[in-house]
């Protein structure tokens, strides 16, 4: 089978095969990794091969962007040493006096880049509840960029791209400003949603999470299909430096090959979590946008791959902090700790974890409130996080 990003196979297929050729040395189905920082040449600036340093580019990098590229349905992928990083990097590829609108429920290093160190090179960040509402009021004439997440970290709002996109290409054609969208999709994955088909730019994504999925790699990564956007975030990453190790890229290569296995259980599972605790009297609000009751869940027919939800929820819990901190602390299979995505099922309180560097009174304005509870639903059997759910709101 030709290993390229141009045959028509399904997504699990090229999950597999994409970016992942046999060895011509050694036969090896599985790559090696590749440890070299540089490479012999024949002459001066004559490489043997095609490469020369390994920040500017190695083999595993460059498998596992290739792989991304094509999951996404992307010309070009880019991969970093964290999602932080990848935030930062397409952040400082803006001129200073930039403008940026960000959707305001997002992950709280997001919010914490955008307020305590875009601003001190020069670029402002405005948040807003809802960016197909409240966008075109908020554009300036130094806007730049608009961040998007969708579903939104923690309360799983869910954002029409196309609507986002057609208000932006309404604004250029008035001032003759070019707004980039950059979306999040790291709540979905590029197997429930590829954003850059409804209008993205740049789609983004922290690798530690659902890509890499198995809680041993940081790493983040972003695809484009634009050229020029690729030429010059390309030379950004390579002269900023932030790239992640090549046995990290390997590793999170390996992952995203079982992505749509993983992606698939996590959300039926998710579903089935998800409406038994929008039956439970403990449990005021659920947020979950496979559910049919979700706001804008028409989008995630639209958006999302056969409509399915993604494996997190979140939910307020009746007893504010205190029964969130009960519950969160009586699990045995949801483990108590931060970030998500991975094969074990996480369970959280944004409020005082991921979320805690927010004032309180902007976290609770989009949401994020003292008793909401957030989970990242693994592969563990469905009926045993339901028992495990179940035992723990027992307690509260």
């Amino acid at each position: 089978m030709t290993k390229d990003q141009t045959t028509n196979y399904g997504f699990g297929t090229n999950a597999i095969h994409v970016g992942a050729p046999i060895d011509p040395h050694t036969g090896a189905v599985i790559e090696p990794v590749s440890l070299s920082t540089t490479f012999a040449q024949s002459e001066p600036s004559k490489p043997l091969g095609i490469y020369e340093y390994s920040r500017s580019a190695n083999p595993n990098r460059d498998n596992f962007e290739i792989a991304v590229a094509k999951l996404e349905n992307a010309k070009y992928a880019l991969a970093l040493a964290s999602g932080s990083a990848t935030t930062a990097l397409i952040i400082q590829s803006l001129p200073v006096n930039s403008h940026i609108v960000s959707s305001g429920d997002v992950y709280g290093g997001t919010h914490r880049y955008f307020t305590k160190v875009a601003n001190t090179h020069g670029v402002e960040a405005t948040f807003v509840g809802d960016l197909v509402k409240d966008l075109k009021s908020n554009l300036r004439e130094n806007t730049k960029l608009v961040w998007l997440e969708t579903p939104s970290n923690p309360t799983l709002k869910v954002t029409n791209i196309n609507k986002v996109k057609e208000i932006l290409n309404e604004h250029e054609s008035v001032t003759g400003n070019k707004v980039l969208l950059v979306v999040d999709n790291t709540f979905l994955s590029p197997y429930i949603s590829n954003p850059l088909n409804f209008g993205a730019d740049i789609v983004i994504h922290s690798v530690t999470k659902y890509i890499n999925g198995h809680s041993d790699v940081v790493m983040g990564v972003l695809a484009v299909n634009d050229d020029e956007l690729h030429e010059k975030l390309r030379f950004l990453q390579n002269a900023i430096g932030s790239i992640p190790s090549p046995f990290d890229s390997w590793l999170a290569h390996r992952g995203l090959k079982t992505l749509h296995l993983r992606v698939k259980q996590a959300s039926e599972s998710a579903l089935k979590i998800a409406e038994y605790l929008s039956s439970h009297s403990k449990v005021s609000l659920v947020n979950y946008p496979g559910l049919k009751t979700h706001e804008n869940h028409d989008v995630v027919l639209k958006q999302h791959r056969n409509g399915l939800g993604g494996g997190m929820i979140s939910f307020r819990i009746n007893g504010g902090a205190q029964a969130a901190s009960v519950f969160t602390s009586s699990t045995k299979l949801f483990t108590l700790a931060e970030s998500l995505g991975g094969i074990e099922s996480l369970i959280e309180v944004p409020a005082i974890m991921t979320h805690g560097g927010i004032p309180k009174a902007e976290r609770e304005s989009n949401g994020v409130y003292d008793d909401l509870v957030r989970i990242s639903v693994g592969i563990e059997e469905t009926d045993d996080l339901l028992a495990d759910i179940e035992q723990a709101l027992e307690r509260v």
